[in-house]
């Protein structure tokens, strides 16, 4: 990592947050090398077992969008809403939720670049909503409207 990683600022000297973290293809190569990781994984292998490379490639196209990518996501999935009626009922543990975000936050570590900042924001964006994935996962939950797609950047939530 270069000196001065750290960054000031919004982070706009560095370029935009979907370009650093390597466009679609680099968030492709995460979730793909991500989900090679969880079908291994005891306590996730079981939640992901019917999962397909369908899956994996919505993973890379909502995080591309959150991070400042084309809005395909919610032009071709549903957008936010899609997202949370895909979490639904499925009563994901906090146990889960915490092997899930570990499990990718490694994974970013080893195929995003060596970007302490990059790595931080990252990582804080996997954990907010790891934590919105668990919350409207649990039985009887009405989601609600909950707008549009967050979006993530050099400072965080935008």
């Amino acid at each position: 990592m270069s000196a001065g990683a750290e960054g000031t600022g919004s982070g706009t000297e560095r370029g935009s947050f979907y370009e650093a973290v390597g466009g679609i293809d680099g968030l492709r190569r995460l979730t793909e090398s991500f989900y090679v990781v969880v079908r291994a994984d005891p306590l996730l292998a079981p939640v992901f077992a019917h999962f397909t490379p369908t899956h994996v490639e919505h993973v890379a196209v909502w995080m591309s969008e959150v991070f400042g990518g084309p809005a395909r996501y919610t032009a071709e999935l549903g957008g936010h809403p899609g997202l949370i009626r895909n979490h639904l009922g499925l009563s994901i543990t906090e146990e889960q939720r915490a092997r899930w975000a570990e499990l990718m936050i490694a994974t970013a570590a080893k195929e995003l670049p060596d970007d302490e900042l990059l790595q931080r924001r990252f990582a804080e964006y996997i954990e907010w909503g790891t934590r919105i994935a668990r919350s409207v996962s649990q039985p009887g939950v009405e989601p609600g409207s909950p707008g549009p797609v967050p979006q993530w950047g050099w400072n965080g939530l935008v």
